[in-house]
């Protein structure tokens, strides 16, 4: 019996960005995982930049990291969170890749010296691409990024539309995202960006099968039956993609309005009914939860929060686990300069980062966070920080820093390895990707993890420097965590402090809410302990107060 063929999920987007298509797409992966069909994902992304890595956090947001290594959209952290998919660097394609892979074969002569063109040598690429990404999967999902109508869209809609004539119209799928705006002055839903939006998306030959609008209610049987009219789709096939209070909503919010179902219709692949009981247990936790944990993020991409999109799903997560909802309060490191105004939070994480801006208010608030036993995670550039707060102020080294903060420091506990000094291109040059650790036994890393032997990903180019690694250990760091030949610092911790804990490597791209990180839960459990602690002390200081009072 031959293999069933693959099935392909088109998503584009329409009127403006932001919608919500990577959410979309992963809520619509857990969908079709919750019917026992294996998924997988790709994100085509139409700028020039070969990949994100590179890009401002404040214009790209987080660069989400695979487990291979690829610096990629951060809808690939989407995707990761909401289903079992594994992904890496052949599941985000940027149109720079593309070029890139083209110009490469025209350079070599590949293509026998005919004239190179958008059709077909770009667009047989990316044709490529979607074949490469959706071997052995029984449905890949393909997110469109940017809004149609965009120039530097056209090449993959081109392909897509092309795709459908070579794999066969009941293999694939095109699903729009686009808004239906509630208009207050007037008192009605607005059809008219819907309308305008496929059709545009017509004069490229493309057709969607099925409608998603954004909105921030549910919509009517007459709403929906004026989309289908005109926008050519079944009424069925008009879909309510409602604002929810989380993300982890979505899911759900798809199933009541049988999109899955929908999806199953067209592509004609039979499945059973999906299994929702985990997502339906989330969404009930979430709802229950006991209390409010207050998390400080000590950063300098503040202004834009999906800067630490996957650091902030993890805190949820954390939550999840200890049936806490976690409320994350952003401090500017660049304004931070009384870290007393930290003293009310349950605890404080300092988060990855490049460059000197910011460095000394993430110090000040470590420094404050060890000092007052106030629970505290450190990540990447958060833990070499936290290295050079011990030394500066413990271990009594004097202006100790980072040479990529200050070059000319007297005690440089981190620097660059022996040989990333002559490296001069920026992109994918630094340590990426999965690599092995080993925890000490009985540290607090290695109790959260249940295990000594682990494995995280990487995403940074400077190192702690094992030259000061005796001195720091002799003041009371516990540097619990080292690559398997004991060269590389991965995790340290102090351990008097209740915790206290920081990595080199960035676990938050392994969390899930099913499956909340260890780090993180055992982060967020220690917050809740000095919560529970500090409400205890104000609750005996008033009665205190109130004896005292009643004596007098």
């Amino acid at each position: 019996m031959s293999p069933r063929p693959t099935k392909y999920i088109f998503v584009t987007g329409g009127v403006m960005s932001s919608l919500g298509k990577g959410l979309a797409s992963a809520s619509i992966g857990a969908l079709l995982e919750a019917r026992s069909l294996g998924v997988t994902f790709l994100k085509l992304d139409p700028y020039l930049n070969v990949d994100p890595g590179t890009m401002n956090p404040f214009q790209h947001g987080e660069v989400y990291v695979t487990e291979d290594g690829a610096e990629t959209d951060l809808d690939l952290g989407h995707y990761e969170r909401f289903t079992n998919a594994r992904l890496g660097k052949v599941n985000n394609m940027t149109a720079g890749r593309i070029y890139d892979s083209v110009l490469s074969k025209e350079r070599r002569g590949d293509y026998l010296g005919g004239t190179v063109q958008v059709i077909p040598h770009v667009t047989d690429a990316i044709k490529e691409a979607i074949l490469a990404a959706g071997q052995d999967a029984d449905v890949i999902l393909v997110e469109i990024g940017g809004t149609v109508g965009d120039i530097e869209s056209l090449p993959f809609l081109e392909a897509i539309r092309q795709f459908r004539a070579d794999a066969g119209r009941e293999n694939c799928c095109f699903i729009h995202v686009a808004p239906v705006l509630y208009q207050s002055t007037a008192g009605e839903l607005k059809t008219k960006p819907v309308q305008h939006s496929v059709k545009e998306l017509q004069t490229v030959g493309l057709a969607p099968d099925i409608i998603l609008c954004r909105t921030d209610r549910f919509l009517s049987k007459a709403i929906k039956a004026k989309i289908a009219l005109f926008c050519n789709v079944d009424e069925d096939a008009v879909i309510t993609a409602k604002d929810v209070d989380s993300i982890y909503e979505v899911p759900l919010t798809f199933a009541k309005e049988n999109l899955d179902e929908k999806i199953a219709q067209v592509l004609n692949m039979w499945t059973g009914r999906p299994d929702l009981r985990h997502w339906e247990r989330l969404h009930n936790t979430r709802r229950n939860t006991e209390r409010v944990i207050r998390i400080g993020m000590i950063g300098k991409y503040v202004d834009l929060t999906e800067s630490y999109k996957s650091l902030n799903e993890a805190l949820y997560h954390g939550g999840f686990a200890c049936a806490a909802d976690v409320q994350i309060e952003y401090f500017d490191s660049e304004k931070l300069i009384d870290a007393k105004v930290l003293s009310e939070l349950d605890g404080i994480l300092v988060p990855h980062g490049f460059g000197s801006r910011g460095v000394e208010g993430k110090i000040r608030a470590i420094r404050f966070a060890r000092e007052n036993e106030i629970p505290f995670l450190g990540i990447c550039f958060g833990m070499q920080l936290a290295c050079c707060e011990f030394a500066r102020h413990v271990a009594g080294l004097e202006g100790a820093n980072s040479t990529e903060v200050d070059p000319d420091t007297p005690h440089p506990i981190i620097a660059l390895l022996p040989g990333q000094e002559e490296i001069e291109d920026k992109g994918a040059t630094m340590r990426l990707g999965a690599y092995p650790c080993v925890l000490q036994p009985g540290s607090k890393s290695a109790e959260a993890y249940g295990t000594t032997e682990i494995s995280e990903r990487h995403r940074h180019r400077y190192e702690f420097n094992p030259e000061y690694r005796d001195r720091l250990q002799r003041a009371g760091l516990l540097f619990s965590g080292s690559s398997p030949d004991g060269r590389l610092a991965e995790v340290i911790e102090l351990p008097s402090h209740p915790f206290f804990v920081a990595s080199q490597f960035h676990p938050e791209f392994k969390s899930k809410p099913f499956d909340p990180h260890p780090l993180f839960e055992a982060f967020v459990r220690a917050a809740g302990k000095r919560q529970s602690a500090q409400a205890a002390k104000r609750g005996t200081a008033s009665g205190a107060a109130s004896g005292a009072a009643a004596a007098e």
